[in-house]
């Protein structure tokens, strides 16, 4: 088996996209489709691989762009802006996210009927916010995220499950942002499991990340993601 990979363009509120997709060349029917929601530096390889992973274990992988076609930040200095605008406006933040699902929908590889997303860091407050819309979803996973909730009314109910993969020591999630989190999605109805790795912080799963990288909780942490699939779609 191949895993084919391509460049497809799509729009978010009138911002051109473009999103890196993989799957496997098998000759198979649809199958499930999963977004990868980046990190603060927006689509880059690292995203990309994990799309290629998901293809292997016969996911249609979508690396989403959350900036836009014309926005490839190179340095945390390019990046920031561009997550805090979001981070500012939670509501354009959902949008992106609502027309990413939409365009991973659409592909013909994909079971519209069953779709999930994981995000990293950034990426993991995106897909806490896509399920905080009451998405038809099945469910979303956070690696390291950020675990705000917006500064308005979400839907009454979360029907997508939900997967939070994290270091405890991440200073940029303590301890009570955690319980936060875990009294929110147990107020909004969420069938949620938290997954907490000990001496680990922020950005555990990236080992360009030296002093943060953690391969003992990159291991685990992916091996939960593919438990979590599988009871999503098996």
């Amino acid at each position: 088996m191949t895993v084919v990979t391509k460049a497809v363009s799509y729009e978010a509120d009138d911002l051109a996209c473009e999103a890196y997709v993989a799957w496997e060349d098998a000759g198979q029917g649809p199958r499930p489709g999963v977004l990868v929601s980046p990190t603060v530096m927006g689509r880059s390889t690292f995203e990309e691989d994990k799309a290629r992973r998901l293809a292997e274990l016969g996911y249609v992988g979508f690396a989403i762009d959350i900036y836009g076609r014309a926005e490839r930040p190179e340095s945390m200095g390019a990046a920031r802006p561009l997550m805090d605008a979001l981070n500012a406006d939670r509501r354009l933040l959902q949008v992106r996210m609502a027309a990413a699902l939409a365009a991973l929908r659409r592909l013909p590889q994909v079971d519209e009927s069953r779709t999930a997303a994981i995000g990293y860091c950034f990426g993991g407050k995106c897909v806490l916010d896509l399920a905080r819309t009451g998405a038809d979803i099945a469910g979303v996973a956070s690696f390291h995220g950020l675990f705000e909730a917006p500064p308005f009314p979400t839907a009454a109910r979360i029907g997508a499950k939900v997967l939070a993969l994290h270091g405890w020591d991440d200073p940029l999630a303590p301890p009570d942002k955690v319980l936060s989190l875990a009294e929110e999605l147990t107020a909004a109805g969420a069938d949620w499991q938290l997954h907490a790795y000990g001496h680990t912080a922020h950005g555990f799963t990236n080992p360009a990340r030296e002093t943060m990288y953690r391969p003992d909780a990159d291991r685990r942490s992916w091996r939960a993601l593919r438990n979590f699939l599988d009871e999503l779609f098996d």
